[in-house]
């Protein structure tokens, strides 16, 4: 057997253990009963354990560092050199990971969970915030352990989108953030506003689960492949080659959250179905970072999901499965319900034109905490300052405010900015395919998602991680990263519902 063969193999390996690590996870945070939860973190530590020791093995070292000379490396695009690539990369960093540590942030990470679920519950910061000290301090010595080019934040970042300086997404939200603090602004001048109340009307919760399979199935999700199931902070997960999850939750009186939340989610199930089943377990048959990752949920829950031709297909179907709820209720009123733009608290809930803007909240925040220019005990009123200068909007509690999410309490620090960079990437990604394609509205009006589907598949998904998310987007699109095609969509489309000046607002492509 040659030494790629042996290489794969022993990736394969510890392919299986992290995916029953996953499935671990997956359970945590659907069916565990809450009396389970520190037996559970046990689980999960051990074997987190048992694949840093794989993944830092002295033999993987050997093995790439005489793979890395060899000629078959020529190519850098080849599945032979991504494969050696992407594992040496991995493997320099997970040896400066003590055992310890990695076995700490673990059981951290688990207990953190569970400790949040139950402060936002009872709106309660500080039963909360003992972990999430804890957390930070972990963060930071993970941090130092595997070092960084200009900041502590960097190690971090690093981790989920690979390459990425902190300074440099800094520069291309900041240039966003410039654009869309006026779109804000006019759409508030405008005196135009959506009828939300639409959205708040009772969608029976059994209706709300059938529809949401029905359109999930009908954008491509395999059913076959994957599942839907009910969590508290929705997300979406592999198990394998042919096991994809994603979870959404529900409200009886909010249409918007499990619909987009199952759409979103499948987005991301959709990119791991695509992904080459073969290369499980192998860079070849990986995503590329988590703003990639984030590109495909927010393609298909904005630029396919909230756009006009999209319901003209969809509408007729929504008013079919919730009768009572719509049946006086004209399609472009709905339309506009949905893309109604005002500020709020809930970042999960956020319009397109605002969501970018809570990022950036927590973008800071987390740097400022893993940098030591911010103290736990001094979150809660950070993030209230935060809201109230960015959004002029007050947390009436820390429910809906700094407890609203689950990222921190599992140690996803350097996470937040990915979903910006998501919309970023899937802007661009969407005004190519529907040059390329001969207009996407036309498609969607008829129900019909196979050809954006099967262009994402060819052209981002079966690539794995031939390439950096850098260089995917120049090979896809021709251009280097930009937040002119996201302004250009947002204010194409809120241009036209709200009356805007050409000033602010130009037609987007693909409707």
């Amino acid at each position: 057997m040659s030494t790629i063969d042996d290489l794969c193999r022993y990736r394969r390996e510890t392919a299986l253990l992290a995916a029953t690590e996953a499935l671990l996870g997956w359970d945590e945070r659907t069916y565990l009963p809450p009396a389970a939860g520190e037996y559970r973190a046990e689980q999960m530590t051990l074997l987190a354990g048992m694949i840093h020791r794989r993944e830092t093995d002295p033999r993987l070292g050997d093995w790439l560092g005489e793979l890395a000379a060899d000629s078959s490396m020529a190519d850098p695009r080849s599945d032979t050199a991504t494969i050696v690539r992407e594992l040496k990369r991995e493997y320099d960093k997970k040896v400066k990971l003590p055992q310890a540590l990695v076995e700490e942030l673990t059981r951290t990470s688990v207990l953190g969970q569970q400790a949040w679920v139950a402060a936002r519950a009872r709106n309660d910061f500080a039963s909360f915030a003992p972990l999430l000290e804890k957390m930070v301090r972990l963060k930071r010595e993970e941090a130092d352990a595997l070092g960084y080019a200009e900041c502590r934040y960097d190690a971090l970042l690093d981790s989920y989108e690979p390459g990425a300086l902190t300074s440099q997404v800094t520069r291309v939200l900041s240039a966003l953030r410039d654009q869309l603090v006026p779109l804000v602004a006019a759409i508030r001048d405008s005196g135009r506003q959506g009828d939300r109340e639409l959205l708040s009307r009772r969608y029976p919760l059994a209706a709300q689960q059938e529809f949401g399979r029905r359109i999930a199935a009908a954008i491509g999700f395999s059913f076959e492949r994957g599942r839907l199931d009910v969590t508290a902070h929705p997300f979406c997960t592999e198990l394998g080659p042919h096991d994809v999850r994603i979870t959404t939750r529900y409200d009886e009186r909010h249409f918007p959250g499990a619909f987009f939340g199952v759409l979103h989610e499948a987005g991301h199930g959709l990119y791991e179905q695509g992904l080459r089943a073969d290369q499980y377990g192998l860079p070849t048959g990986m995503h590329v970072s988590l703003g990639i990752h984030e590109s495909q949920s927010r393609l298909w829950e904005n630029l396919v999901g909230r756009s006009r031709a999209f319901w003209r297909y969809c509408y007729p179907l929504a008013r079919a499965a919730f009768p009572e709820a719509l049946s006086d209720v004209a399609e472009k009123d709905f339309f506009f319900a949905i893309n109604d733009v005002r500020p709020s608290l809930i970042r999960v809930e956020a319009d397109e034109a605002t969501y970018n803007l809570h990022i950036l909240i927590r973008f800071e925040l987390e740097q400022a905490l893993v940098e030591e220019e911010l103290s736990v005990a001094d979150l809660p009123s950070a993030w209230t300052e935060k809201y109230r200068h960015t959004l002029g909007l007050t947390p009436p509690n820390d429910a809906d405010g700094v407890l609203q999410d689950i990222h921190w309490s599992a140690g996803l620090f350097g996470y937040f900015a990915t979903y910006s960079l998501g919309n970023l990437y899937a802007s661009q990604f969407f005004e190519t395919a529907d040059r390329e394609l001969g207009g996407l509205a036309a498609q969607f009006e008829r129900g019909d998602f196979n050809p954006l589907r099967n262009w994402l598949i060819e052209r981002i998904h079966s690539q794995g991680r031939r390439f950096s998310a850098a260089e995917l987007v120049q090979q896809v699109t021709g251009q280097p990263l930009s937040h002119v095609p996201l302004m250009r969509h947002l204010q194409g489309k809120f241009g036209e519902l709200y009356g805007l000046s050409p000033a602010n607002g130009a037609r987007a492509a693909g409707g």
